[in-house]
Formats: C-alpha cells, structure tokens, sequence
C-alpha cells in the first residue's frame, strides 16, 4: 500500500499527462484537475510539489514516476486514480486518439483492467 502521498502525486503526475496529450489545455480540465484535487484532498504542499516537478521534468520522467507511484498503491486506489483519469479524459467534450493511448497504456501498465475501470466510473459521480 503506497502511502497518501504517492498516490496523490502518481494521479497528478498521470492527469497532467492526460490534459497535456491533445496539446491544448481546456478550461474544464482546469476545473476538473481542482474537482480531483477537492475529492482526493490533496494538500497545497503536494500540489505545489507536483507543480515545481513537472515543469522541470520531461513526459516521459513524468510518466515514470507516475506509474512507478501508481504501482504502488492498492487495487482499489489504481482503479480510483484510473477512474479520475477515465472522466478527465472526457472533460472537453472529446477524447483525443492521444488521450486514449494514454489511458489504455497506463491502465495495462498498473496490471488493472480496463472494463473495471469503466465499471466504477459508471458508478461514480465527478
């Protein structure tokens, strides 16, 4: 079991990589990166942290480390973190080819499967 903050810096990490992929960065996925950050009450600090990473830190350092933290935390908290990532990348109005590949690949890399994610999306609410 990661601790909070892995996992909370593995979904920054992921969410930014998912909002960057189409390269444009919509407003309302803006909102629904501060949505994520509300529900899974990450701190200022944490933010802050991520922030400072990965405006230093290259796509690929940032998809490593956040599948390197991401894989460390429990069953439950990938799907969670992955269901995040599963509404955000239909928070625009469109899913970019870019945004799936990403999604797919994440999820096939964290060993989780891909219909259990949509499961709890369809379960959840934002």
């Amino acid at each position: 079991m990661a601790n909070r903050t892995d996992y909370q810096l593995g979904l920054l990490y992921l969410v930014h990589l998912l909002i960057s992929a189409d390269g444009v960065v919509d407003e309302s996925e803006e909102k629904q990166l501060l949505k994520i950050c509300e529900k899974e009450n990450i701190p200022a600090d944490v933010f802050v942290q991520f922030k400072e990473q990965v405006s230093k830190s290259k796509d690929r350092e940032i998809y490593q480390k956040g599948i390197e933290l991401i894989n460390k935390c429990t069953d439950d908290e990938k799907l969670d973190a992955f269901v995040h990532l599963y509404k955000m990348s239909e928070a625009d109005g469109t899913v970019h080819v870019k945004e799936v590949r990403l999604l797919l690949y994440s999820i096939k890399m964290a060993d989780i499967e891909f219909n259990d994610v949509v499961a709890r999306a369809t379960q959840t609410k934002s």
